[in-house]
């Protein structure tokens, strides 16, 4: 049997590589970056159709693919998190079909495959839908609700003919070298497909398998080999009196605030602030930019920024892949990316579901969560909020009845 996936929002394709890995067949990338495009072309055969998602066809990706609709077994993608905004409102359907997120769920009920994974960023859990036009008026009760955009996919899913199944995962807990969570959707036309378990974790007496680290995965590089943005003078200073895994509230106390400038009397934790890895951790969820003052990423040791052989490493990027680019366009594909190992686990979830290798009551056995986040499975997430839309409903009714009195008076 012939596993045929196409592959959507494809970026330096470190989803896809994963996908590949757990013995699918990538017969097309769709990716409009013109430097993301040139690196998949760069480092493979597959053809690529360099356009936005909204001026491409599903026959234009089926012909570009050479595939019939019923040869196509997967379709796997990430489309940018985009709020369906009010602005869009005052375009109605039009700039709701517009929406990447709107565009794969067109893909996705033209195509109908077998399967689809979803990769998505955490906060599509809490990303509310603005607005539906006339022709989604069904949702209108959800409109403004915290996790509308989630809650409208899975029912839209399901009107396809599909069994919905997500949750957030850290990456870590897979064996990525890097705390990355990301949202993970499985779709199926047929039974629900069960969530992986983690494998690893930080100690390892739970699953057998310590977390892999920042230092094992960059073994083997040698430091004269590194291309790195400069850090400024002034971040080298102070980057100077912390060891691996500090950051600025380890500075020596007399120069924390000269260090910090006006961000010292800032809320919130800034964590990314003068920043090392830890050698014996893994590494913090890559940024486009490691060098930014509020999002560093530095090296345990080095007076630098991670390097983009570093960042490649992290992502589980072969050595031999090359990005097109300069160093910062690199670095955006490189930490935009699905960490090739968590794409694998998603590609070998679905495949030892089609094939049967895989434990029906694997999330009761779980030893530890999928993240460090509460709530965020489809067997949580939903019922949760169809809660919260029952209580909105409720609310609803006390203000007409309220509005009804003060008329009446």
């Amino acid at each position: 049997m012939s596993y045929n996936a196409i592959s959507l929002f494809s970026g330096a394709m470190g989803l896809d590589l994963g996908i590949e890995k757990a013995g699918f067949d990538i017969r097309v990338c769709v990716e409009m970056d013109k430097l993301a495009a040139k690196t998949i072309v760069e480092n493979s055969n597959i053809p690529v159709i360099n356009k936005d998602i909204n001026d491409v066809t599903t026959d234009e990706i089926l012909k570009t693919a050479s595939l019939k609709k019923e040869e196509v077994f997967l379709v796997v993608g990430g489309p940018p998190c985009q709020a369906f905004s009010t602005a869009g409102a005052r375009r109605g359907l039009e700039d709701f079909r517009g929406n990447v997120i709107s565009n794969y769920l067109r893909v996705i009920k033209e195509i109908e495959p077998q399967f689809f994974i979803l990769e998505n960023v955490r906060g599509i859990l809490s990303t509310e839908m603005s607005f539906v036009p006339e022709e989604y008026k069904e949702y209108e009760n959800i409109v403004n609700l915290k996790g509308s955009v989630v809650y409208f996919l899975t029912k839209e899913f399901e009107k396809y003919g599909y069994s919905v199944s997500f949750s957030l995962f850290n990456s870590a807990n897979y064996g990525v070298p890097q705390k990355r969570e990301r949202v993970i959707m499985f779709g199926h036309k047929g039974k629900r497909i069960p969530l992986p378990s983690p494998t690893h974790s930080a100690t390892g007496e739970e699953t057998g398998h310590k977390w892999v680290t920042f230092g094992e995965a960059i073994e083997g590089l040698n430091e004269e080999d590194m291309s790195f943005s400069e850090l400024s003078e002034k971040m080298k200073h102070y980057l100077g009196f912390l060891s691996g895994g500090q950051y600025w509230k380890h500075l020596p106390k007399d120069i924390v605030e000269e260090a910090m400038g006006n961000s010292y009397h800032l809320g919130g934790g800034k964590t990314g602030f003068y920043r090392r890895l830890s050698f014996n951790e893994p590494s913090p969820t890559l940024v486009t930019s490691p060098s930014m003052p509020a999002t560093m990423l530095t090296h345990p040791e080095n007076l630098r920024p991670l390097s983009t052989q570093e960042y490649a490493r992290i992502q589980q990027f072969p050595d031999h892949w090359r990005f097109q680019g300069k160093m910062l366009n690199i670095y955006k594909q490189i930490g935009n990316a699905v960490p090739v190992g968590l794409g694998h686990v998603a590609g070998k979830t679905i495949m030892d579901f089609h094939l049967g290798n895989y434990d029906q009551d694997r999330e009761m056995k779980n030893k530890i969560p999928y993240s460090r986040y509460k709530n965020c499975s489809d067997f949580e997430f939903l019922p949760l909020f169809e809660k919260e839309i029952e209580k909105q409903k409720s609310l609803t009714i006390e203000d007409n009845q309220l509005e009804l009195v003060l008329e009446l008076v």
